[in-house]
This record gives C-alpha cells, structure tokens and sequence, in this order.
C-alpha cells in the first residue's frame, strides 16, 4: 500500500510540474518554478490594466475582419509598425477583401506591396486569397490546422488571426512576445533553437487566459514594443515586474551566433532610347518584378554612373550601374517603357531609387547615350 501511494503522488506531482512547464527556470538548471492559478490571474490583470491607459491603437485592432488581420500580420513580418500602416491603409483600399485580390494580378499586388521588402509576402497574399475564395468560398477558415496549409502562413500567423480574428485562447509568440516571456522566464538558452521556440510557445500558452485573449496577447506585443525593449528596458514602469525572474534583463534573450554578413556585388545596365527605359523581369529574388537590366559580374567596367548599397537577409548587396547599350533588345524578358509609365509597374526599391536618381539627373547628361 505504501508503494502504490508513493507512486500516485509521484505521478500527480509529475502532472501538475509537466502541466505547467516552463513557468519561471531556475538560471543554472533545466527546471521550471510554476505560477499557480493565483499568479497567473494577478499577471493577466496587471498586463490588461496597463494595457487598456497605455496599449496602442493601430488600425487592425479596431476589426474583427481575418482579412484585415491577415493583411496586417504578413505586412508586420520583419518590418516595423510606423512602415506599415499607410501600406495597410492604401492595400485595403485597393483590395477590400479576399474577392477583390483573388481578382487582381500578382504584377497589381506586387505593385501595391513595393517598398515594403519580401514580395515573396506578396505573392503568397495573393495565392491564399484565390485559395480562400476557390477552395472556401471566400470564407477565412478558423481552423489553425486549415490556416497553416495557406502559403506563407506559419505557426505565428495561424495562432495571430486565430486569437485576434476569433479570439480563440491560443498564445502568440513573435519579436516581442519572445523578448518579455524569455526575461519572464529567464530562459536560458537561445529562444531561435528548437528546443527555446517550444518552451516559449508553452510558456505564453500557460499564461493565455480563456476569455479576451485577444486583448491578452495585444498586451503582451505591446509590453514589449513599449516597456521590455531589446537595449534599455523600462523595468521601472513595467506592469509585471513582480512577476520577473530575470536579473540582468538586457543579457536576455540569448540567441545563436547570427552567421557573418556576406557582401554581394550586383551590375546592372542603364539605357533608355526615346523617352523609354529598358528594363528586365526579374526571374530570381524579385520574381515578377522589373529591374534594370543585369550585366555580365565577370566583366570589368569603368564608370557606374550609380551606387548604392542596401541589405538583403544577411547579405549587403552593393548596387552598380553603368551606362550600357544593349545589342539586343528581342529578349522576351525585357521590354521599353515610357518615361510616364514607371510608377504604375512594379519595381524593387533599390532599383526605383536608383532610376529616380538617374532620370533626375541633367537632361543633357541622361540623353547624351542616344
């Protein structure tokens, strides 16, 4: 009888540490310092008090709408909120819904996207949008499972308009969110290993509360934006501060060595002929898109009329252009376009500073290759 008690307890004690794994680790160990149901309720409402005098108001929070959240979540990958918003703003004017994308054409959203960076966000935006009008009947679906077979909707995005479309109590871990759970947590290892992204992921799920996880997770993004910074975080004014296991919050999050910045070099050509430019559709990183011709790397020239450097992932990518004559113009590929016409056609960033710089310059001194 001794035996079998011992082992009942064991087990119950197993349940309820397992239960609740990954709540506050100690800093030397593998092991986690549960909240218990108290914490947890006086943590949410420390989070949703601060949240409701303090948390932002961005557009996507005032809609229940999956295709306004889904729009904003892809236009929040890797770019800050001050960019996107007059993005979010002019791509729903011009695509209110999932019917009027699925319509469009992926040079008409690629367009809308340029100078936000990734069109591969773009494209996929555009794919899941006939998907969800041919295969859903244009209804956004509210299964996480039927969301992630979506291209370009991961884990994050799902779990985002799962609680922010439907408020499913599903946890959301992002830039933010990651930051504030791991110093939360003080865990220890690098969050952008496998074993880091789990144990954050069933961190925020232990602290989602059953009802308004929508606000919840929002709080949680917010704290992070405004309080738990990356370099100086204001643990002064921090809601959860009680809550904290962490020491030395800026040594937090750890993360694996990032690999070197690699520096590419990219020539391109630059020819126009009676008020027209010459471009090329891009068949690698800007698929779909036109650019400025690209020229032989191995080919040594003289005299880029055209520098400049931008970043790429991890790559800095030193932009040439020369002034060059095509002998050959027939290149089903490339095409001439008036002068009038740029704005309308989609064009990396980089390239279109680079041709407005061009076109700016003298017009005697663009002309003089006619």
């Amino acid at each position: 009888m001794r035996v079998r008690i011992h082992f009942r307890f064991t087990f119950l004690s197993f349940r309820a540490k397992s239960r609740n794994l990954l709540l506050f680790p100690e800093t030397s160990r593998d092991v986690s310092t549960p909240l218990d149901m108290t914490k947890q309720r006086a943590f949410q409402r420390a989070l949703l008090g601060w949240y409701r005098q303090h948390g932002r108001d961005l557009p996507w929070r005032r809609t229940r709408d999956p295709y306004a959240i889904l729009i904003s979540e892809f236009m929040l990958q890797q770019t800050q909120v001050g960019t996107v918003l007059p993005y979010y703003q002019d791509w729903l004017r011009r695509f209110p819904g999932f019917a009027a994308l699925a319509r469009a054409s992926e040079r008409e959203a690629l367009h809308a996207w340029q100078g936000l960076g990734y069109y591969s966000r773009a494209r996929n935006l555009h794919t899941a949008a006939k998907i969800v009008v041919d295969r859903h009947h244009g209804r956004f679906p509210k299964s996480i499972e039927q969301m992630q077979l979506l291209p370009g909707v991961g884990k994050y995005t799902a779990h985002a308009v799962a609680t922010f479309a439907f408020d499913q109590p599903v946890p959301v871990v992002e830039a933010n969110t990651s930051r504030v759970l791991a110093r939360l947590s003080n865990l220890r290892i690098p969050i952008d290993s496998a074993s880091g992204k789990n144990r954050l992921w069933r961190y925020a799920a232990s602290l989602v509360p059953r009802n308004s996880s929508a606000l919840h997770n929002s709080a949680l993004v917010d704290l992070g934006a405004l309080v738990c910074l990356p370099r100086k975080p204001k643990c002064r004014i921090c809601p959860v501060r009680r809550f904290c296991r962490v020491k030395n919050p800026q040594s937090l999050p750890v993360k694996r060595p990032r690999p070197g910045t690699k520096q590419l070099v990219e020539k391109h050509s630059f020819f126009i002929h009676n008020d027209k430019l010459l471009l090329a559709q891009s068949a690698k990183r800007w698929r779909g898109m036109w650019i400025l011709p690209p020229l032989n790397l191995s080919s040594k020239r003289n005299g880029a009329i055209y520098k400049a450097t931008f970043p790429f992932t991890n790559h800095h990518v030193m932009l040439q252009i020369f002034r060059h004559r095509e002998r050959k113009t027939d290149n089903p590929r490339k095409c001439w376009f008036p002068f009038r016409k740029l704005k309308s056609i989609p064009i990396p960033s980089p390239h279109r500073r680079a041709i407005d710089a061009l076109l700016g310059l003298n017009v005697s001194s663009v002309h003089a290759q006619r």
